[in-house]
């Protein structure tokens, strides 16, 4: 079986992999799931790329999952250890040479949550994130998520780095895309795909924080990335 490098996204920790990790193991699989050094204010992208090879303790091949800002520290991890396969949940994806900064409004993310909560009446961007991110997950493992990275930050060094990467890696690579997520509209990341990674994205019933609230699910999606 696989290791997998569950990547966290930005101002989260490496908890929120915590059941999906469950699931991973109980097929066989092995899981990391580190914290990302974020709030070092000098913590670079490489910085956040090492905290994850050096958990995954020189195991080679393993399937690289990016969540959310993970999206800029997966491919680096992917291509560090000549990853199986990558796969990108609900993840932002990076140009060569763009910053997360910049990321936003070279994708048209405004825009696509300004059209998306006019739809659903302000849920989408709500400042609430028991309304924005975790509006389909349990609430006592809402309210643990939202506890563990209440004092949480990210790097302003690694946010306004360009991305290090000449081109994508060249791998397998999925993308998966949360049809009720509220943070990225799956409108939207759909697009993103298409255009960025050139591949149609694969969909899970699921708001934003799909690896507390569909765990089973999505280890299921993961597992394939293993024995395809």
């Amino acid at each position: 079986m696989a290791a997998f490098a569950l990547i966290h996204g930005g101002g989260d920790v490496g908890w929120s992999w915590h059941l999906v990790e469950h699931e991973l193991r109980r097929l066989g699989h092995r899981t990391v799931a580190p914290d990302l050094p974020g709030d070092d204010p000098h913590a670079t992208l490489d910085d956040y790329a090492d905290a994850v090879v050096d958990a995954l303790a020189g195991h080679r091949e393993p399937v690289v999952v990016g969540h959310s800002y993970g999206g800029f520290t997966a491919p680096l991890v992917a291509a560090r250890t000549h990853a199986k396969a990558l796969v990108m949940v609900a993840a932002m994806i990076p140009a060569p040479g763009e910053t997360a900064a910049d990321w936003w409004q070279n994708t048209g993310y405004g825009a696509a949550v300004s059209e998306q909560a006019a739809r659903d009446g302000g849920m989408t961007g709500a400042e609430d994130p028991l309304v924005s991110f975790y509006h389909d997950v349990p609430r006592p493992l809402a309210d643990e998520a939202v506890r563990r990275t209440a004092d949480r930050d990210e790097s302003e060094a690694a946010y306004n780095q360009p991305w290090p990467l000449p081109s994508w890696p060249a791998m397998p690579t999925r993308f998966i895309v949360c049809t009720e997520d509220r943070f990225f509209p799956a409108v939207f990341l759909r697009r993103v795909a298409a255009e960025r990674l050139g591949i149609t994205a694969e969909e899970i019933a699921a708001g934003h924080c799909v690896a507390l609230s569909r765990p089973r699910e999505l280890a299921a999606m993961l597992h394939r990335s293993a024995v395809s």
